[in-house]
């Protein structure tokens, strides 16, 4: 084998497209891993995370990610489809780059629970509504008011 074509992209851009790359590591949800020319059939999904492969002079390179899809076929193409992507030397800024995309992965996902929970809470308003003609609606509920079963418009 003569390495692994790495390919990483992003919705926007060819981040890397290098031949002849020697190893791979990566992580995922179980934790670190690594690829070598020859490597199964694998499919993975990556956090914020930062990726690092030899290339075939020798050199470390570095690419912080935002969550992504890595897949290896034929063991020597290893695609990296990412959100975004930071390619870099220092492998310590890198890192604190990593962190803040992981940090704000977190408010984005607390963001969303909360979001959900709203939405949630309004369906319950509604279907209670919805059982209980009789009962006035709360007042959040109101914008969601529906006509009770067999009754006219108020």
């Amino acid at each position: 084998m003569s390495g692994l074509h790495l390919t990483v992209t992003t919705p926007m851009s060819v981040l890397v497209d290098e031949t002849g790359v020697l190893s791979l590591r990566a992580e995922d949800r179980s934790g670190g891993f690594g690829i070598l020319p020859g490597h199964t059939e694998f499919m993975t999904v990556l956090p914020a995370s930062v990726l690092r492969w030899r290339t075939a002079r020798g050199a470390l390179r570095f690419c912080a990610l935002r969550s992504g899809l890595l897949t290896v076929e034929n063991g020597s193409a290893v695609a990296i489809a990412c959100r975004e992507g930071v390619l870099g030397d220092d492998l310590h800024a890198l890192e604190a780059e990593v962190e803040t995309l992981r940090a704000a992965e977190a408010d984005a996902d607390r963001r969303e629970r909360v979001e959900q929970m709203r939405l949630h809470a309004s369906a319950v308003r509604q279907l209670m509504q919805y059982l209980r003609p009789g009962r006035p609606a709360a007042p959040s509920a109101a914008p969601f008011a529906q006509r009770p079963p067999g009754g006219e418009a108020p």
